[in-house]
């Protein structure tokens, strides 16, 4: 099966990127499913190198501690806060990012 063009992928995981809950994802970070992704990344390209099974990347990402798994206390921040993040779903992860509090 011939690979989709990067940007034909890129379009297809933006169009299924969504703002949720993260109480609806609670399941998912109980089955250790969520990585997090920092603010510094775009949530898109990210999800494009987990697509792609990008090792070289994802590695450099991860020993940068800018992809990583939602930690306990990540977790129970969003839930007490009831906040919504941006979310991607790339089998079988589901990738994570917060929305950037802006301040006045």
């Amino acid at each position: 099966m011939p690979l989709k063009p990067q940007s034909e992928n890129l379009e297809k995981l933006n169009l299924e990127t969504a703002l949720i809950p993260w109480k609806d994802l609670q399941r998912f970070f109980a089955s250790g499913q969520t990585i997090y992704v920092s603010s510094k990344l775009d949530l898109i390209d990210v999800a494009d190198a987990f697509s792609r099974d990008d090792k070289s990347q994802v590695e450099s990402w991860l020993t940068q501690s800018l992809v990583t798994k939602v930690s306990d206390q990540q977790a129970m921040d969003w839930f007490d806060s009831d906040v919504e993040i941006w979310s991607v779903v790339v089998k079988p992860w589901v990738l994570v990012q917060d929305i950037p509090q802006v301040t006045s």
